[in-house]
């Protein structure tokens, strides 16, 4: 027991007869392990990616809402009075009446 430790600590099960069963095991526990990592770094940049669409989504919310706020103010009646009245266009001091047409249809 004691001297196969010591044959894997000097590294003779790579250079021995059967050494090639040995270094096709190695090379294909390379190849997982870089396709572990290639595959981790892949998964962070799509994390990367979606925390920032998510701070311009947000960014997009907050325009939305201020333009909206905006908008609203300058839908109001007193706003729209202030701006005309420099035009000289007044409100009507008469209501709006209601048309009613009858018609005789047979």
């Amino acid at each position: 027991m004691k001297n196969k430790i010591y044959n894997i600590l000097k590294g003779t099960f790579l250079v021995s007869d059967g050494a090639f069963k040995n270094w096709r095991l190695i090379f294909f526990f390379l190849a997982l392990a870089l396709g572990m990592i290639a595959s981790s770094h892949k998964a962070d940049s799509k994390v990367y990616k979606i925390a920032r669409l998510n701070e311009q989504v947000k960014a997009y919310r907050s325009t939305y809402v201020e333009t909206r706020a905006q908008l609203m103010e300058l839908k109001m009646e007193s706003v729209i009075r202030k701006r005309l009245s420099g035009l000289g266009i007044k409100p009507s001091s008469n209501p709006p009446f209601k048309i009613i047409i009858n018609s005789k249809t047979n």
